[in-house]
């Protein structure tokens, strides 16, 4: 198979979803703040959105690939089993005795089942013990509301754990710890499945800490990476050695953004909807700036700037101006439709976006600027605060 996906805009062949399950019901009023949701979400409802999503896809060509599904066909491989079952079992919260309990407990479970448990957690109740099944000291003094292991429902947001750049894929390293168990599910897939036979990481999670929402594709040899709530200056100067070693670009645009959770990662305030335009947050638009990166005679990358964002991009990316589509139409829309994530489209092809059909106004500004839009419903998938770019990692797009 051909994965390779250099820009934001090129037609969209292969993405990578996840659809979402029983990890959403695990979150309640005593956890979504530490699982990162603003609010608990109707998982039926999000089901049902998501499928309209991944339809929306289907209808254009995309072919679209479900992580569990690939997960649980990597875990039929001894290896990739072995690998993630060591890294569950490796939690200093267990014990010694948890330990041995929960090893025996995933021992007896099919492939299929495995991913599940991986995905969903593993909670308190449902560990069976008993005299013959002991859970130790730790096991009886956790509370019957607590996980033996934590559920993942960030990982509906495939966009953040991993990122492909050109034939290469960065297996990113998550900021949050609710979230960094996401990344060897991720991982494990990409070297164990066949389907990804050969393919090279040009990034790990064990490094410094980068997120794929912080990672745009500008155009072939350009990228822009935001620095912020999640991606650290050192993981995007990590990044920018090793792409530059592995000659995947060119220039690095490294975009100091504001650590708030409206604007948590770069793509919550600004994607690209065509070769030479983006959807952009106004209230940030002018006063965004960047660093410009590239590599110096000696290896060593090179930076240069800051420089007004819009400038350094259209410079890096050889256009003489960047086309602006501002979120929204008043002030007031604007943030509005920003906290929505109006922002967070996801092009299918040039002019042709995804996006929430709740931002009313941010999407018929899209149509006005020449932008075909795919309206989607979002208001239960919105409650962890990503769009359609944050919840889809593109694995094949036509070169640029």
């Amino acid at each position: 198979m051909t994965h390779y996906v250099d820009s934001e805009v090129g037609r969209l062949n292969t993405v990578l979803l996840h659809r979402p399950g029983p990890e959403l019901a695990r979150l309640t009023p005593r956890n979504n703040d530490s699982l990162l949701f603003d609010a608990i979400p109707w998982v039926g409802r999000a089901q049902e959105e998501h499928d309209g999503f991944a339809a929306a896809l289907h209808e254009r060509g995309v072919e679209v690939l479900y992580l569990r599904n690939l997960l649980a066909e990597a875990l039929a491989i001894p290896e990739a089993r072995a690998e993630l079952t060591d890294q569950v079992l490796a939690d200093p919260r267990l014990g010694e005795t948890l330990r041995r309990r929960v090893a025996d407990h995933l021992g007896y479970l099919d492939p299929e089942t495995l991913s599940n448990v991986l995905i969903a957690g593993l909670a308190h109740e449902e560990l069976r013990t008993g005299p013959d099944r002991p859970g130790g000291l730790v096991y009886r003094l956790m509370d019957r509301h607590d996980f033996v292991i934590d559920p993942l429902p960030n990982l509906l947001f495939t966009r953040d754990s991993s990122v492909w750049i050109r034939d290469r894929v960065a297996v990113t390293s998550l900021a949050m710890p609710a979230r960094r168990r996401e990344t060897s599910l991720t991982e494990a897939i990409y070297r164990h499945h066949p389907r990804f036979a050969g393919t090279d990481l040009v990034y790990r999670p064990e490094l410094e800490h980068v997120e794929g929402g912080d990672v745009l594709l500008l155009a072939p040899g350009v990228l822009a990476i935001g620095v912020g709530e999640r991606t650290t200056p050192a993981g995007a100067e990590r990044l920018a050695r090793r792409v530059f070693a592995a000659e995947l670009a060119h220039t690095l645009l490294v975009v100091p953004i504001a650590q708030q959770r409206a604007t948590m990662h770069l793509d919550t305030v600004c994607t690209m909807v065509d070769v030479d335009a983006v959807l952009m947050y106004p209230n940030i638009a002018d006063t965004l700036s960047a660093y410009t990166v590239i590599s110096g005679t000696d290896g060593e990358p090179r930076v240069d700037g800051p420089a007004p964002f819009l400038r350094a991009a259209a410079d890096a990316m050889d256009l003489a101006t960047l086309r602006v589509i501002d979120t929204g139409l008043d002030p007031v829309t604007a943030e509005r439709e920003q906290w929505d994530d109006g922002n967070n489209t996801l092009a299918l092809a040039p002019r042709l976006a995804v996006a929430y059909e709740r931002n009313v106004e941010t999407n018929a500004q899209l149509e006005r600027a020449g932008v075909e839009v795919i309206r989607i419903a979002g208001s239960e998938l919105g409650s962890g605060r990503g769009g359609p770019r944050c919840m889809s990692c593109p694995v094949a797009r036509v070169p640029g």
